[in-house]
């Protein structure tokens, strides 16, 4: 009988596997977590059905042809996509700094960048919830949606990249407590003024200032992309602006703890 090894080898595994199992960890806590939730589904359903059913009920005018539905169900997604990739990784992210959590995860085996692509990863696992949630409440509400594959994701991966560095930026810098406050504050001035659920054409000359936000970027490549199955590629070069420069601050300011 040949001899058998049972020498150890110790070592860490490989990085795919450890980049999966950071970002099937960082998908749950954000979906157990009852404040996630709410920014990440709740809210934006209760944003579709508020907003389709209030607005066909006063008539509101969106200077389209489509049905409310039709354009606001590609904006509330777009909505979603801002709350999970900004709000909810910045306050994740800044209580992870208080907390000493991301110290510790950054002597383990698993890479600064093994990190970052795991928090990522489990972004657009969430948002994927998310866009089969908000997808049927819309064709419960009557949406024929007419998506083009290649807008569609080009906007959410673009729009997951600007935002979550833009989350990270504002972790990096500020306390628990402060992230919370501005992370809320600035997705609730967004999601009424950024143009991310109504298209830009219902704020009038406003709409030429809103085109250059991400938030107002990311809505209109998410209409485009669902509505006419295109690809928005000057809003999408506005959102591949804001992630390059939400990268190089990140990048430039960031503290681990």
């Amino acid at each position: 009988m040949a001899d058998l090894d049972f020498t150890p080898r110790p070592g860490a595994a490989p990085l795919r596997s450890q980049v999966l199992a950071q970002a099937r960890m960082e998908a749950r806590l954000m979906l157990r977590n009852g404040e996630q939730l709410l920014l990440a589904v709740v809210i934006p359903v209760l944003v579709l059905v508020g907003g389709v059913t209030a607005g066909e009920h006063l008539t509101l005018d969106l200077h389209t042809s489509r049905p409310l539905v039709d354009t606001f169900t590609p904006g509330v997604i777009a909505l979603a996509v801002m709350s999970t990739s900004f709000t909810s990784l910045a306050i994740a992210t800044g209580f992870e700094r208080r907390y000493g959590v991301i110290k510790r995860l950054g002597s383990s085996p698993l890479p600064r960048s093994g990190l970052l692509a795991g928090k990522v990863l489990a972004l657009l696992m969430v948002q994927l919830v998310q866009i089969i949630v908000i997808g049927g409440v819309g064709q419960l509400l009557g949406w024929t949606p007419e998506p083009g594959v290649l807008g569609v994701g080009l906007a959410v991966l673009l729009g997951t990249a600007a935002f979550a560095s833009l989350g990270l930026f504002v972790a990096g810098v500020l306390r628990a407590e402060a992230t919370l406050a501005a992370a809320n504050l600035i997705y609730l001035l967004l999601m009424a003024g950024g143009g991310v659920v109504l298209p830009l054409a219902a704020y009038g000359a406003f709409g030429d200032v809103v085109r250059w936000l991400p938030s107002g970027a990311l809505g209109e490549a998410m209409r485009t992309g669902f509505i006419d199955g295109g690809v928005a590629w000057r809003d999408l070069g506005v959102l591949l602006i804001w992630a390059v420069l939400g990268t190089t601050l990140t990048a430039r300011t960031f503290k681990w703890e």
